[in-house]
């Protein structure tokens, strides 16, 4: 097994368990009565759940790392493991009929705004420091960035 698969299990459970709660919580909506939806809350879980997919991708870019240091693989989980935390943060835990998802929605969209900000600061940090992508880059990161905060 190379460095590489041996950091790829772990980063692969997280984004499972993720993507987990992302279904789970999309069939509990759908399994309770009257659940009314709401569009802005729809729209953050399907960008979550992409972003999910998008990681697991994007991961495989750093097949070629042969060598990984404790610091270097803690860092890289913490952008799987900020990802599930959104998709914890997208359904509540504890259901009831005629749920409104709006109200949830309103009470919750600071939480996934500063999960969205951190995920974006990461993700340039690791493009900077660990896969060696210039500045320049960044430049659809960094708007991204300005543009939540």
């Amino acid at each position: 097994m190379s460095p590489f698969e041996y950091v790829a299990v772990l980063v692969s459970i997280i984004l499972g368990l993720g993507i987990t709660q992302i279904i789970t919580g999309l069939a509990d909506a759908l399994h309770q009565k009257n659940v009314r939806f709401y569009w802005p809350h729809v729209l953050w879980v399907l960008l979550v759940f992409i972003l999910h997919v998008h990681e697991w991708w994007i991961f495989y870019e750093m097949r070629t790392n042969t060598s990984w240091q404790l610091g270097q693989f803690l860092f890289t989980l913490l952008y799987p493991i900020n990802l599930f935390v959104l998709a914890r943060l997208l359904f509540p835990i504890n259901w009831a009929e005629g749920y409104n998802l709006k109200a949830f929605y309103l009470q919750h969209f600071r939480k996934l705004y500063w999960g969205f900000i951190s995920l974006a600061a990461l993700s340039i940090v690791t493009n900077l420091a660990i896969l060696g992508d210039p500045l320049l880059e960044q430049v659809n990161k960094l708007f991204i960035l300005v543009l939540l905060l």
